[in-house]
């Protein structure tokens, strides 16, 4: 059995094994970020509000301004605690995007077009879902 038969020659010093251990970094730093972006808003939202009692009959909803991106960005920005926290959960959703668009990026590296292609397609189809969530 070839041990180069998964290898893609192609001159420019990019192989699957080289792929794979990018997208596998990726994720991991992407996991990561998020989880400390989330553990920094928690820990912001405590300090601030962990006193208060917390009152169950009633659902309170986020407030508007944590609903879009946006926002989430702004009152981040402003050290919000909830809004690091929803800034963490936003890196997290990102996290598989940015790994699409980086296979897509290996994908012409390796000038294998069809999968370029089925990568830019799942691509589309994220994009397509959260643009349509309102993120």
């Amino acid at each position: 059995m070839n041990c180069e038969a998964n290898r893609v020659p192609t001159g420019t010093g990019w192989t699957d094994e080289k792929t794979e251990a990018l997208v596998g970094q990726l994720l991991r730093w992407g996991v990561t970020c998020a989880a400390v972006i989330v553990m920094a808003g928690a820990a912001v939202y405590l300090v601030r509000h962990g006193l208060q009692p917390a009152n169950y009959r009633v659902f309170g909803e986020e407030p508007s301004d944590l609903r879009e991106w946006r926002g989430i960005i702004h009152e981040a920005l402003h050290g919000r605690g909830r809004a690091i926290i929803q800034f963490g959960l936003l890196v997290l959703l990102l996290t598989p995007v940015a790994r699409v668009l980086f296979a897509a990026f290996a994908f012409v590296m390796e000038r294998d077009w069809f999968y370029f292609g089925v990568s830019i397609f799942v691509f589309l189809v994220l994009f397509y879902s959260m643009a349509g969530s309102g993120l």
